[in-house]
């Protein structure tokens, strides 16, 4: 549904997009992040045709975002960080506004009308100028101007930004449905909310891909070893954790034991193993055997913060050690000539 190429944008001496490419299959929910200044605005303006890319292809359901920006626009649902409303102008009286300008008409405008005022919860605020509105309000009377039309493809730029906990909750819901339906590319800062909504992350940092893989994936690459969360209980009175870490410890393959908590007699540990060793069967064998309770074990996954930050960090160190070596070297005309 989406084909990016080295997709490249140039502003005068600055590089907003280095040769990024990714693929966005039908159907899926993608996470796009990055830290500020990233490119991640860049890139969703380039591929919903507000900006030209300097190099490269985009393709958008079935249509280069160069050579057919109409076609491309026609099947695309965007939602800019600051939603795109008319404060002069009342909710339903925007959407009709917005939905004429996807070439709805007549009985059909009034029926998509209905439905995004349903879908977003606006149906209260039909009658209210969005001036007035809140901008939780004006939030999602954004994302409802952004599927008025049942496009393809739907651009997603902090969609959740302003919302209340409920809010947000019922957004994620609403996203949630839309897949299958529709390709979403959502890009946002909360990274708990790419963990319970998308299949897939795309990561970039100063312009250039860093990652693009599912998250369990991601969370694979980045720990590159098993780690379990270890509950053992005592039966008999409190339980000493120096004890149990050492008896953790000695197990074959185990790397290092950590004590995360400890309630009364129960103890709760991160075990971390060996680089290819599996370590579950002989903790679990451990534990047992040495007279206590085990009350839980189960895999220990990344947060996506902690994946997030370790690929960005390390895409900035790398760029740290290049710098000393690069700045040794006599200046080279094309290098300045390709950064201008």
């Amino acid at each position: 549904m989406i084909k990016v190429k080295e997709l490249t944008k140039r502003y005068a001496r600055t590089v907003a997009v280095d040769q990024i490419s990714f693929e966005v299959a039908k159907g899926q929910i993608v996470g796009f992040l990055g830290p500020n200044g990233a490119g991640k605005t860049t890139t969703m303006r380039m591929l919903t045709c507000f900006l030209p890319p300097s190099a490269g292809t985009a393709n958008v359901a079935g249509f280069d975002v160069l050579e057919q920006p109409l076609e491309v626009k026609k099947r695309i649902g965007y939602l800019p960080e600051t939603p795109p409303i008319y404060p002069e102008m009342e909710t339903t009286e925007y959407l009709k506004f917005v939905g004429k300008l996807k070439d709805l008409s007549g009985a059909d405008l009034q029926k998509r009308v209905d439905y995004v005022c349903g879908r977003c919860a606006i149906a209260d605020v039909k009658t209210r100028l969005l001036g007035k509105l809140s901008k939780g309000y004006r939030q999602r009377v954004g994302l409802a101007q952004a599927i008025i039309h049942n496009p393809d493809v739907l651009i997603l730029d902090e969609p959740t930004a302003g919302l209340d906990p409920k809010q947000i909750n019922e957004t994620r819901d609403l996203i949630k449905s839309l897949a299958g339906d529709h390709t979403i590319i959502l890009s946002t800062h909360i990274l708990p909310e790419v963990e319970q909504t998308c299949e897939q992350v795309i990561i970039i940092n100063k312009g250039k891909l860093v990652a693009t893989d599912s998250v369990r994936n991601l969370q694979a690459r980045a720990r590159g070893a098993e780690s379990v969360m270890v509950e053992v209980a005592g039966r008999n009175g409190n339980l000493e954790a120096p004890i149990v870490q050492h008896r953790l410890e000695q197990v074959s393959g185990v790397s290092r034991a950590v004590c995360k908590q400890q309630v009364d007699s129960r103890v709760f540990f991160e075990v971390e193993s060996q680089k290819g060793r599996l370590v579950r069967g002989d903790l679990a064998r451990a534990v047992v055997e040495a007279g206590w309770d085990l009350n839980e074990l189960r895999p220990a996954a990344m947060s996506l913060e902690e994946i997030f930050l370790q690929l960005t960090q390390s895409e900035a160190s790398a760029e740290a050690e290049k710098t000393p070596a690069q700045e040794s070297k006599p200046e080279q005309p094309k290098l300045q000539e390709s950064k201008s």
